[in-house]
């Protein structure tokens, strides 16, 4: 990454990080959407349950392969620029889904949408480091974070009753809208001061930028990090942003509302999690037991859900699992103090793309479990549920038995 820009004040600083935020927040709302949408989507376009997930899963596909070059552009147009080119793509996407009439449109929208919200997180993250001061960047990462999950609250009960009262497509529409809105306001606030000549460092190529992410691999630390980033992260959001409300509604004949207020507990106990362990996080080898406790602990809430077919406690662990979700800002501390400063820039880039990644194979194993589900007398939700859960373990495990450099 560029080397540091002349320093703001704190005051600039924080208002430029807060309407960056606010494309964060776009970003977690449309990646949370399938699971109050996908019901009445499915219904009126005939969608089974591997194609709902394939449409969620295609927005993480575009988000995590678009971090290269997200993060090439970072370097060579700056954090502003950045956002300003990519965004207007979430706008068009949000546009063509709100008239889509086949999955084949439904996922273009997403495709769009994924990769104009790539560079949300990423170019926060960069902000932080640019101008906050290091032993900051995991607390305020973290309170960023806690801001994102805001987001969700627009695709939980506010999204169940717009749609109750006119339908999906104004889902979308009123979601474009929105980031309209977020892209004047980032044109309007953000304005980084030029870095300093002195302070300059050669710009990469994409090749260049993709075969030093690839060079992390040498490093023994590195596929620990990737496989727990691919499952942390992914299964929060695929409970959140897929299967959460058509569980309720099917399993439990919740009303779309009813299970949009489920997913807004959820977001709401969420919120401060991340803000709250990023200030409780311990350093070196009790951060590394925390990551691996949390999975174990969160891949046994997964597997009850999936099993304990009771409304009230299924709810309720959806909204425990919310309490908990913060813990995956423990990984970004743990990246930024696994490498030297040479290499935090890519090294946290790897760990975003594996996150998106991660989410998009987790929703794409899931549907596809769910799918195939009833061949083997089992519930859908009872399978996804389980792979899911599964899945967490796996990657848990792997980061315990890898190095950790």
């Amino acid at each position: 990454m560029t080397g540091p820009a002349a320093p703001l004040s704190a005051r600039q600083a924080w208002g430029m990080l807060l309407a960056l935020s606010c494309a964060f927040v776009l970003s977690q709302a449309f990646r949370s959407l399938a699971a109050i949408m996908g019901p009445p989507l499915a219904d009126e376009l005939r969608l089974d349950a591997q194609q709902l997930a394939n449409w969620s899963a295609v927005y993480h596909f575009a988000f995590g392969l678009m971090q290269v070059a997200m993060g090439v552009s970072l370097d060579v147009w700056g954090v502003r620029r950045t956002i300003l080119l990519a965004f207007p793509l979430t706008i068009a996407g949000a546009a063509l889904s709100s008239q889509a009439s086949s999955h084949g449109a439904l996922m273009a929208g997403q495709l769009l949408i994924g990769t104009g919200c790539s560079p949300a997180f990423l170019v926060c993250t960069v902000f932080i480091s640019r101008h906050f001061a290091p032993e900051r960047f995991t607390a305020i990462s973290g309170t960023v974070m806690s801001i994102g999950y805001t987001g969700m609250l627009l695709t939980a009960t506010p999204l169940a009753w717009l749609i109750e009262r006119s339908s999906w497509r104004w889902g979308f529409g009123a979601l474009a809208l929105a980031a309209l809105a977020t892209w004047l306001l980032v044109a309007w606030r953000v304005h980084e001061p030029p870095i300093a000549a002195d302070d300059q460092v050669p710009r990469p190529s994409p090749l260049a930028a993709l075969r030093g992410l690839l060079a992390l691999f040498v490093l023994p630390q590195t596929r620990g990090i990737v496989a727990y980033a691919l499952v942390a992260y992914a299964t929060f959001i695929t409970i959140r942003g897929l299967w959460l409300g058509p569980l309720l509604v099917d399993r439990f004949d919740f009303s779309l509302v009813a299970s949009g207020n489920v997913a807004l507990a959820m977001t709401v106990a969420s919120i401060g999690s991340p803000a709250l362990f990023g200030r409780i996080a311990p350093g070196g080898r009790g951060r590394q037991r925390w990551l691996i406790t949390m999975a174990l602990i969160v891949a046994a809430l997964v597997a009850t859900i999936a099993l304990v077919h009771v409304a009230w406690v299924d709810a309720t662990l959806a909204v425990c699992f919310g309490l908990l979700s913060g813990y995956m800002v423990l990984q970004h501390g743990y990246v930024h103090a696994s490498y030297p400063p040479e290499l935090r820039g890519r090294a946290l880039s790897l760990l975003t793309m594996a996150m998106f990644l991660g989410v998009s194979l987790m929703q794409s194993a899931s549907g596809l479990a769910a799918s195939l589900a009833p061949r083997l007398g089992l519930e859908p939700f009872t399978a996804a549920l389980l792979t899911m859960s599964t899945l967490l373990l796996a990657g848990a495990f792997t980061f315990w038995k890898l190095p950790r450099g």
